[in-house]
This record gives C-alpha cells, sequence and structure tokens, in this order.
C-alpha cells in the first residue's frame, strides 16, 4: 500500500510515497522528517533522514516522491516535479546508484551530496557540493559526470555544457534549501 500526501493530505494506493511540504513520511519507508534546525538563513525546509544513511533536504514546496524501486524497505530513488532538494548519499560499494529523477534529467550517485531543482518543470539543475554525479537526459541523449562545484542545466531541447558555478548562484540555490 502507499500513502499519498500533498499538504497535510493523505490518499491510499500501492507502493510509494509523495511528500508535499511538512507533512509526515509513514515509518515503513524507512525515513523520517523534521523540520530544518534555523540557521542563518530564512528557509522553511524540511529534513528527511533515512534509515539507510541518506539525508534529503526539501525547499519549502518542494514536490518528490520517495521510492524503493526493489522493495527492500529502503528508498533508491526519488521523482522530483518541481522546487529543489539537497541530497547527500553515503557512499556504497556496488550496486545500484541512488538516482534523483526529473521531467528532464536523471541524476544518479554511489555516494555524494549534491542539490537538484526541477525548475517550473522545464528545466533541471543539478549542483554537486561533494563527490561526482552522473547527468544525463531522460529522453536520450548524452550524459555527463560532475565533480564538486560543477553543475550542469538540462531542459527538454538539450543539455548545456558542465560549468563551475559562480559562488552567486550556489548561494542563491543553498539559501533556498537553508544552507
Amino acid at each position: 500500500m502507499r500513502r499519498v500526501a500533498h499538504a497535510g493530505f493523505w490518499t491510499l494506493a500501492s507502493s510509494f510515497v509523495l511528500i508535499g511540504q511538512a507533512v509526515a513520511q509513514p515509518a515503513s519507508a524507512g525515513c523520517a522528517s523534521s523540520p530544518s534546525a534555523a540557521g542563518t538563513q530564512t528557509a522553511n525546509t524540511q529534513t528527511w533522514r533515512c534509515d539507510n544513511g541518506i539525508t534529503i533536504v526539501a525547499e519549502n514546496g518542494a514536490r518528490f516522491e520517495l521510492k524503493d524501486a526493489n522493495r527492500d524497505g529502503h528508498i533508491d530513488s526519488i521523482e522530483l516535479s518541481s522546487k529543489a532538494l539537497l541530497v547527500e548519499v553515503p557512499k556504497k560499494p556496488g550496486g545500484n546508484p541512488f538516482k534523483v529523477l526529473t521531467p528532464q534529467a536523471i541524476a544518479a550517485v554511489r555516494g555524494t551530496r549534491w542539490a537538484v531543482d526541477a525548475a517550473d518543470g522545464s528545466k533541471t539543475s543539478v549542483f554537486v557540493a561533494e563527490g561526482r554525479v552522473g547527468v544525463s537526459r531522460r529522453a536520450r541523449g548524452r550524459a555527463v559526470l560532475l565533480g564538486p562545484g560543477e553543475g550542469v542545466d538540462v531542459e527538454a531541447t538539450g543539455m548545456a555544457e558542465v560549468k563551475r558555478w559562480g559562488q552567486p548562484r550556489i548561494d542563491a540555490l543553498m539559501a533556498r534549501l537553508g544552507q
């Protein structure tokens, strides 16, 4: 059974959890949420800590689904439809990479800290704070590998070149995530 949540309303269905802002997660998904600690930023974020070591910070109003494709009781991917997430995945040898899927892109890792922003459903931006992230278009296309400080924008029509992001752009995205 799945529970679908948005803006505080739950509907029962079959095997994933849709998360709206400030909505509690059922314990069966292996993740628990809490308001993010107040920092120097004024962003109102939600932090999800999962029993497999994954941490997700969601921008206020972010719409996403936590998925457990292999049905082992732990999330292994996120479907992000709007706004931004900061994801931290502990390193794990071998196995399938953890993925964040948006309408335009797929970002996959085995262990790192990165942000994904699905802006207005028309563009996805991926920024890597630590580690390496592979990014490809959902509709066939080339894949790129991002390292620390690098980012890329993905649109339905194609993928921009990998660039080292300037500090103002990094600061603006991280402020939205309470960082």
